[in-house]
């Protein structure tokens, strides 16, 4: 895999410098499902995500033309689009709406098959096959993941009208497609710096889900701490966050930034459970250490004997 040869040409940064940052990233994307859950109950799904993007997109914005690289942005503007679409537009709102119905706890494990779904449209697609034992990881990571739906997935509404099976449904497509987004990212717009990615993802999703954000503001007055919630999820879990993951790669390598999509659950369980007074059950820790287990193995973070 090529993040694992990336790794050993970075050049070595203190051991507490990498790991702070791989700290600080993890907390802060565990915390953006605590902030989506307060700003989606006031102002729905589309607009969370479409405020939260466009936040984003004011705050990289003139990091990105202070760098320089506003000419590069626009000469890939296409490709940015894709990628806005598949990277934060859609996404973010699959992760609002089930938010509305599942548990922060819950859709951030789900999230952890992020790197699962990217190793297998890398295989179908860039033809990029896995090994013996990363194909072993992608069937216990899907079995994980179907073992976690089948306990928690239901299609019968509850009481406030919302399904847990839709919301389940709706986080796996979200990781499905940052999958693509990856595998696109790779395909056709390799070379490029990752603040241009990073600035048009955003600014993508903002053009895209502009209209639909208009269209379904909600009629009732949106409190303060929804507005909080949501003005934390773009400056802080998409811009910041972004920083420090470009930060991290740096410093530490591909692989080990990847490896942060397995710590964020560990931080959004926590704060489920001290601030909103969720409840996790034994079987969700098991089907997330199924799934945690198999994404490592698909990925190649992770082996079994010799290479």
């Amino acid at each position: 895999m090529s993040s694992i040869s990336a790794t050993s040409a970075v050049p070595a940064a203190p051991s507490t410098a990498w790991k702070l940052d791989f700290v600080l990233l993890a907390a802060i994307w565990g915390a953006s499902f605590l902030f989506m859950r307060t700003a989606v109950v006031e102002l729905g799904a589309i607009p969370t995500a479409g405020l939260r993007v466009a936040i984003a997109s004011l705050f990289l914005l003139p990091l990105l033309l202070a760098r320089g690289l506003g000419t590069l942005l626009r000469q890939n503007w296409k490709q940015v689009l894709v990628i806005g679409t598949l990277n934060s537009g859609v996404p973010f709102v699959c992760f609002s709406f089930a938010l509305l119905s599942i548990s922060t706890g819950l859709s951030s494990i789900l999230n952890a098959t992020t790197p699962l779904f990217g190793a297998l449209i890398a295989w179908l697609w860039l033809k990029d096959k896995p090994t013996g034992t990363r194909i072993l990881g992608l069937v216990i990571g899907f079995v994980g993941v179907a073992l976690l739906a089948w306990d928690k997935a239901s299609f019968k509404p509850d009481a406030s009208g919302a399904s847990s099976g839709w919301a389940v449904l709706a986080c796996l497509l979200a990781t499905l497609c940052y999958g693509l987004s990856a595998s696109f990212t790779k395909r056709y717009m390799a070379g490029l710096p990752s603040l241009v990615s990073a600035t048009g993802s955003q600014l993508g999703a903002t053009i895209g889900l502009l209209p639909l954000t208009w269209w379904f503001w909600p009629q009732q007055a949106v409190s303060l701490n929804a507005w909080l919630a949501v003005i934390a999820l773009g400056v802080l879990c998409s811009g910041v966050a972004y920083i420090l993951y470009f930060r991290l790669i740096e410093r530490a390598g591909p692989s080990r930034a990847l490896a942060v999509t397995f710590a964020i659950p560990v931080f959004a369980v926590l704060y489920g459970v001290v601030l909103l007074g969720e409840v996790v059950t034994p079987w969700m820790v098991g089907c997330g250490l199924v799934i945690v287990a198999g994404t490592a193995l698909s990925t190649g973070l992770l082996t079994l004997g010799r290479k």
